[in-house]
């Protein structure tokens, strides 16, 4: 068996994940990142995206995550997020009205700075609806 670490996914609203995992893919600031057990110590922003667990317990498991940031250590892995939920139950109702918000900041931004963050931010709410709701 393959060395574990400590695994918490953590939103405003609840606690999502605590539990030893083999393996946790991150969708980070520069790209997806794969952390196992003994990581070297990194902290990174998290993109909207997907994070996948391989728990020790049993079968992987998804969740979407709206942005946040991963704290990585040798045992531990913690991603705080602004907003996550398990991949089955997000809907296309709630990822539109998420894309529609974005369109609108992306529309008021006061300069260029912060109209292409609203706008990078669009690009990945549609990247990620694109992966996991079925069209």
């Amino acid at each position: 068996m393959a060395d574990s670490f400590k695994f918490e996914l953590v939103s405003p609203e609840r606690l999502l994940i605590s539990e030893d995992a083999e393996q946790v893919i991150l969708p980070g600031a520069e790209g997806e990142m794969t952390v196992l057990a003994k990581h070297a110590p990194v902290m990174t922003t998290i993109r909207p995206g997907v994070v996948t667990v391989k728990p020790t317990s049993g079968a992987e498991q998804r969740y979407a995550v709206f942005g946040g940031f991963a704290d990585i250590l040798p045992e531990t892995c913690t991603l705080l997020a602004e907003s996550a939920v398990p991949v089955g139950e997000l809907n296309r109702e709630d990822l539109q009205r998420r894309i529609e918000a974005a369109k609108r900041d992306a529309e008021a931004a006061e300069d260029a700075e912060a109209r292409s963050r609203a706008e990078l931010f669009l690009q990945q709410l549609t990247t990620l609806e694109n992966a996991i709701i079925p069209a």
